[in-house]
């Protein structure tokens, strides 16, 4: 383990999206780390030391200092281990690519926080659907192309937890007759070895 890579730590929860991100960007790094479960009705020490302010996970902790916002935490470890001949990149080195990829992270992060209702989320697939880089044959597997990067990490939301809310709610609204392209990322994003290995299994 490198000097930069010594004293990292995860305080997360397993079901967070927010700690699934952050969890498979260091994964897909290579970068080793301690992480600790938070237990959120019972926050620890450490949780309310090192984000006093909203007191919430992921809190990522490099040297002791602390890192907070899972999409600001997946840019420090993007800069912070940037040797592209050691580590996997998470943002195209384009500059243009890298003010797409920052928008489209930028949308969901902005929609997804204020979602109350089915027709809202309906809207959102559309936009994705008709307007992101993701296609079929000729176009992009993923938002990184034909790996993923931090834009596909930044949208594991729709991946995963939307579909574990359809099945309690009992209303399915990524369909794949209606959003094909989106609904064709989601299969095979969740296929990803290292996200495959991060995502809870709610029917276990």
């Amino acid at each position: 383990m490198g000097e930069e890579e010594s004293s990292v730590k995860l305080l997360g929860a397993w079901l967070s999206p927010f700690s699934c991100k952050v969890r498979c960007g260091l994964d897909l790094k290579g970068i080793e780390y301690e992480y600790i479960d938070e237990d959120l009705m019972n926050k620890s020490e450490a949780l309310l030391m090192y984000n006093p302010i909203f007191k919430k996970i992921p809190v990522f902790i490099h040297h002791e200092k602390p890192v907070l916002e899972s999409v600001v935490i997946l840019e420090y470890i993007e800069e912070m281990w940037s040797d592209d001949d050691k580590y996997y990149r998470l943002l195209p080195k384009d500059l243009h690519e890298k003010s797409t990829a920052r928008f489209w992270i930028k949308f969901i992060e902005d929609k997804g926080k204020n979602l109350k209702a089915k027709g809202e989320i309906v809207e959102i697939f559309k936009t994705i659907e008709e307007h992101s880089p993701i296609g079929e044959a000729g176009n992009k597997l993923f938002f990184g192309g034909d790996k993923i990067n931090a834009v596909d990490l930044a949208y594991v939301l729709i991946a995963r937890w939307f579909g574990a809310m359809e099945e309690v709610a009992g209303v399915k609204l990524l369909e794949a007759n209606k959003f094909p392209k989106l609904h064709a990322w989601t299969e095979r994003f969740k296929q990803v070895p290292v996200v495959k290995n991060n995502l809870p299994d709610y029917d276990a």
